[in-house]
């Protein structure tokens, strides 16, 4: 897919190491809207919003989404652990659910990119 003007380029692959994540697109309060987590060699994007309480940021500061071990995803509010890579969670309060994926885009160049109508 090529970069066009509904696009928004977030990050070059070489900028996450595996098992890191980074987070974009900060909201008024300052908060990201959601981030990239390498794992496995793959990419994700997810929504920054624990499912345990509607919209609550999940970081215990900025880009700081893995837990200490670098296996899962964490929500630091609550204490639940996602799988990186769908998302699910399998301990804390919101155990069987999951995190809100956004779709995102690798171009030849290696950028990582995101519709816009996928962050709305």
């Amino acid at each position: 897919m090529t970069l066009t003007e509904n696009m928004i380029a977030l990050c070059h692959i070489d900028d996450l190491k595996e098992s890191e994540t980074k987070g974009f697109l900060e909201n008024e309060a300052g908060q990201d809207l959601l981030f990239v987590v390498k794992f496995k060699g793959a990419f994700y994007g997810w929504r920054n919003a624990c499912p345990h309480v509607n919209g609550a940021p999940m970081a215990w500061r900025k880009d700081a989404y893995m837990d200490a071990k670098k296996q899962h995803i964490a929500c630091h509010a609550h204490g639940a652990l996602f799988e990186a890579d769908t998302g699910l969670c399998i301990q804390g309060p919101c155990l069987g659910k999951a995190l809100n994926k956004i779709p995102i885009y690798v171009d030849p160049n290696g950028m990582i990119s995101v519709l816009l109508k996928d962050i709305n």
